[in-house]
């Protein structure tokens, strides 16, 4: 019996874990999956779907730079999709496709289980305005958090994503509020960096004073990408995790959607952290 068709794309993906995550899912929950990773050209992402889909693919997580194009190409979508804008997973079935996004929860469960901080009644700082940030505000308003405010360089897109998150907010009894970075004054209990900064190596782009004591600093990178903020969170006093627990979270929400089986996400987490920081 073959084996079903699954795969990341992007442009870069040759540094993708997704295969080797999903390969450990497949092995513990005794499911026969292939999974791979495919590059796809800047202007072929449509093209590269359908052909897979074609040749008897069942699904595919969506990396940087198509998540906002799977949104679009899809023919249903829930609900997470509508207030993100963009998808990183899709279900590839009957010719049809459907797409779902996974960030959020993948966000919200490393926080809350992996590093062990419940979101009800906490004060939030949401760093970016972008696709990362957009993926994850509702599934965090949905825990229930005190206050979330959105910080963003261009003050303009913090105020846009936080508009169209009004509606979510008000259902979850949450203060919602978009901030430039001049006019950030209160400290929170968790800071979540959903911007580039770390990628392409720049400062963090809130103050120090953001940070109450104890609070959880996030960054929704990973590897050496998120090493000068998490530095900075422990030169502050703050508890700093990466981005790997999400990554690795939202991969098991893709896998549960695809097959109906929820993996062991704690303990494929504790292997690959095992195998990154192995000599």
């Amino acid at each position: 019996m073959n084996a079903d068709r699954y795969c990341v794309m992007g442009h870069p993906v040759a540094h993708s874990r997704s295969p080797w995550i999903h390969a450990r899912f497949a092995a513990l929950t005794g499911e026969r999956i292939a999974y791979d990773a495919l590059l796809v050209p800047l202007d072929g992402f449509a093209d590269t779907v359908r052909a897979f889909a074609a040749q008897g693919g069942r699904g595919c997580n969506v990396t940087v730079p198509f998540k906002q194009q799977a949104a679009q190409l899809a023919d249903t979508h829930s609900e997470r999709v509508a207030q993100a804008g963009a998808a990183n997973t899709l279900v590839l079935e009957g010719g049809r496709i459907h797409a779902d996004n996974t960030d959020g929860l993948g966000l919200v469960a490393d926080i809350e289980h992996g590093a062990c901080v419940p979101l009800a009644g906490r004060d939030v700082l949401l760093i970016g305005a972008g696709g990362a940030a957009a993926g994850v505000l509702a599934p965090l308003l949905a825990r229930g958090p005190r206050r979330v405010v959105v910080c963003n360089r261009t003050h303009r897109k913090a105020h846009e994503l936080a508009a169209r998150h009004q509606d979510c907010a008000a259902l979850h009894k949450t203060e919602l509020l978009a901030l430039d970075q001049q006019a950030l004054e209160a400290d929170f209990d968790l800071v979540i960096n959903a911007t580039s900064s770390s990628l392409a190596g720049a400062p963090v782009p809130v103050p120090a004073h953001a940070l109450r004591p104890g609070a959880l600093a996030y960054d929704m990178m990973y590897g050496p990408a998120a090493r000068a903020f998490l530095d900075w969170a422990t030169q502050h006093g703050a508890l700093a995790r990466d981005g790997l627990g999400m990554l690795v979270e939202q991969a098991a929400a893709s896998f549960a959607l695809w097959r109906g089986v929820r993996p062991p996400a704690g303990q494929v987490l504790a292997e690959l952290r095992t195998l990154l920081t192995a000599p």
